[in-house]
């Protein structure tokens, strides 16, 4: 590091200057299947109607978008359900943005933020970044939460987060536990269901629960099921107080004109993309069933990745996996992988470099 780089280093907050920049390895390799996206890229006629869209509104880019994005609002709550409304909905670019709008508003100095690891490792970097304290609670030893509710009686939080389906272990989290948790709860309940739409026939959503609950938000996102992680659209559903929250700390204009344009074209278009849902679910069971033949463990995940172990030197078995071509997640518990779930073709690819690793 060169005497400017420390230099500057030195006047970085105290409590972020040992921070690392977030984020998953961006490697060129043939299959990559570490960040849960959706690996069917849009068809040619989406892409056409997404181009006409951002066509459409090109001759406005010289004036501010919507500010508060309000047909965008109404498609989401559209789709969403439920009886919402765009008063309900709010939506920022990506859901990582509206959890940090949810700690501006509702974390900060002298307030905590309570999540159950291992869990999304957003909450607590953005967290620590907006100047809210992070408690770490506890999950059981098959990673359920039977203790949360006593955990927030404890501690008190102004904000707790609740991840459903849970990263990275996969697994839905009881409608039932969720309000206790909210009972308990002197503050907001967020629920982070980022992966929703992978769940198992028959699985609530929080969104059920929202009716009589005013400090309660589900977060969503357009990055997973809607194969648009490109778009950086993530949303959220609440009483509309949470909303007006929100608005006194959003960046003026914080989503573009462009943003708005093609979430709205992806939105409508959505049969498409939502169709491919199926497909990942049952490529996912699959998955997990041949983890299991093969002598490992494996979460039963409602979502689209696998945690699966459990390796003495997970960190040799990434690297193998990764030097047959095929990148996956070194994350979660000591001794557990993820892989999300990806093409046939990529699913092959991962079972055939996973083979090779572990009969070496």
């Amino acid at each position: 590091m060169t005497s400017q780089q420390d230099a500057i280093r030195a006047l970085i907050r105290d409590d972020l200057r040992h921070l690392h920049p977030y984020g998953a390895p961006q490697l060129d390799v043939p299959v990559q299947l570490n960040t849960n996206e959706n690996p069917y890229a849009p068809s040619e006629a989406l892409r056409q109607a997404i181009a006409d869209a951002v066509a459409g509104v090109a001759g406005t880019l010289n004036r501010y978008p919507d500010r508060d994005a309000v047909d965008l609002r109404k498609d989401l709550a559209d789709y969403l359900g439920h009886g919402l409304t765009a008063r309900q909905v709010w939506a920022a670019n990506g859901s990582n943005e509206i959890i940090q709008q949810l700690l501006q508003a509702f974390g900060g100095p002298g307030r905590i933020a309570l999540g159950f690891e291992p869990s999304y490792s957003m909450h607590p970097l953005i967290a620590q970044v907006t100047a809210t304290g992070w408690i770490a609670g506890s999950r059981d030893a098959d990673y359920g939460m039977s203790t949360a509710a006593g955990q927030v009686r404890q501690h008190k939080p102004a904000v707790t987060f609740i991840t459903s389906p849970n990263n990275p272990t996969g697994t839905s989290v009881p409608l039932a536990l969720v309000e206790e948790v909210y009972d308990a709860a002197p503050g907001l309940v967020v629920v982070d269901e980022a992966y929703a739409e992978f769940v198992r026939a028959g699985t609530p959503s929080a969104l059920t629960l929202l009716p009589g609950r005013p400090r309660l938000v589900v977060s969503r996102t357009m990055s997973k099921a809607f194969a648009a992680a490109g778009t950086r659209l993530g949303y959220l559903a609440a009483d509309p107080a949470v909303i007006d929250a929100l608005l006194t700390v959003r960046l003026p204009y914080h989503l573009s004109t462009v943003t708005q344009a093609v979430a709205r074209a992806a939105i409508a278009h959505r049969a498409e993309p939502l169709a491919t849902v199926a497909a990942l679910r049952r490529d996912r069971d699959d998955l997990v069933a041949w983890l299991r033949g093969r002598g490992l463990t494996a979460a039963d995940s409602d979502a689209n990745f696998i945690l699966f172990g459990v390796f003495d030197d997970r960190d040799a078995v990434w690297q193998g996996v990764l030097d047959r071509g095929v990148l996956i997640r070194n994350t979660g518990p000591e001794g557990w992988l993820r892989v999300s779930v990806g093409t046939p073709a990529e699913n092959d690819a991962f079972k055939q470099a996973l083979t090779e690793v572990c009969t070496l």
